[in-house]
């Protein structure tokens, strides 16, 4: 494990997730001094969640043709520039549009940064959820960062939340050789997963992208709602509700930290499936949540329990298509993601409609489906290490005792 490199890479995942973060953290001083209905601020987060998640398949493909470990400074500072610019308009579509921009770098940063992550990390499960962290701490500390400037200086100020994205490009430049490849992308992932003629398995790929669709939908819900729903159905004040997402994002760190860890521990299937129940139990808190102590404490169950797959998730797809990780982490981590993204007018919709709790149910649908995927997904590790394929080592072993 490259120990300097790969926490280079988890702080430059901080800086990109802060500005993912930032634009839910957005949506309150959006709502409250632009007067924004919440199917307006649903498409503004369809734009940074839906437009990301769409283009990083596109950005994972080039990553695999060729080595561009420039995608990811160019990622997280159009992310900088995209979010500051949003807070500042004061038009709808150009609100829309800035974070349309952001969303691309956001997109363009994941791919070549989780391939070389991989490669920093090697086979270990903790190494990649230490990457992972990096981006879940970035937007836990989005509301905290957003309420200091835009909640004590005004939505004018939104030019100083690009100074995290300008101090680590300054880093970038200074520590360049940590984040240049020192082998290819697809020959870093094929040697992690154990093989070096390993074959890309689509099928076991496609269900893995089921399970991910359906995280997809309660992530981007809650980290989009939780705030919202906090100030409308528990009367929470602005400063609570932006401490209950914080709260969220926060968990989501520590369930990171602990799904490597078991992953490495029991192996990867256990977090996943383990997560998604956790997960259930943890958005029917939230639905039925009858006071604000209680609403946060089912908010950090389940950012711990949404977190408990994510970096068996990501591990497992590199593994799936062993020699195309760049695609792999775009289609896991982008296009599954897309369909959160571009549910959120709809939940937008339903919301204005019919208040805030409905869209939890809907969501908490969406949980149980996913734990009934979980259950079909295999690990290729555990295929390779079945009893069949030692068979003849141990027939050698027993003729050489013999």
């Amino acid at each position: 494990m490259q120990k300097g490199r790969l926490g280079f890479l988890a702080g430059t995942h901080a800086v990109n997730d802060l500005y993912q973060g930032a634009v839910p953290a957005l949506l309150p001083f959006l709502m409250t001094q632009r007067h924004y209905s919440y199917a307006a601020v649903s498409g503004i987060a369809l734009a940074v969640a839906g437009i990301s998640s769409v283009l990083q398949p596109f950005f994972g493909i080039l990553a695999d043709r060729r080595s561009r470990p420039w995608l990811a400074p160019a990622g997280f500072t159009l992310a900088a520039l995209g979010v500051s610019a949003a807070a500042m308009v004061d038009n709808y579509w150009l609100t829309w549009l800035c974070v349309a921009a952001a969303g691309v770098g956001i997109g363009a940063y994941h791919p070549p940064a989780t391939s070389q992550a991989r490669q920093a990390g090697g086979s270990s499960q903790k190494a990649m959820s230490v990457f992972a962290v990096g981006g879940t701490l970035g937007a836990s500390l989005a509301p905290a960062f957003v309420t200091l400037v835009v909640g004590g200086l005004g939505l004018g100020a939104g030019w100083l939340l690009a100074a995290p994205a300008l101090a680590m490009v300054l880093l970038w430049l200074a520590k360049k050789d940590w984040s240049r490849p020192a082998v290819a992308p697809a020959a870093a992932s094929a040697t992690a997963a154990g093989t070096a003629e390993a074959k890309d398995d689509w099928a076991a790929f496609a269900r893995l992208v089921a399970v991910m669709v359906m995280w997809s939908v309660p992530y981007v819900t809650v980290t989009a709602m939780i705030s919202l729903y906090a100030r409308s159905d528990v009367g929470a004040s602005t400063a609570m509700a932006a401490a209950t997402l914080t709260t969220f994002t926060f968990s989501g760190a520590v369930g990171t930290l602990l799904g490597g860890w078991a992953a490495d521990r029991f192996g990867r299937l256990v977090p996943v499936r383990c997560g998604y129940v956790l997960s259930a139990v943890a958005l029917a808190g939230i639905v039925w949540a009858p006071s604000l102590p209680f609403l946060i404490a089912c908010a950090a169950l389940c950012g711990i329990a949404l977190f408990l797959p994510f970096a068996p998730q990501v591990t497992l797809g590199q593994d799936y298509l062993p020699t195309r990780p760049g695609t792999a982490s775009g289609l896991t981590l982008g296009l599954a993601m897309s369909v959160g993204g571009l549910a959120s007018p709809l939940f937008g919709t339903l919301a204005d409609a019919h208040g805030l709790r409905p869209v939890f149910l809907v969501v908490l649908g969406a949980v149980l489906v996913a734990v009934v995927c979980a259950f079909l997904l295999t690990d290729p590790r555990r295929r390779a290490a079945s009893p069949v394929a030692s068979r003849p080592a141990d027939r050698e072993s027993e003729e050489s005792r013999a």
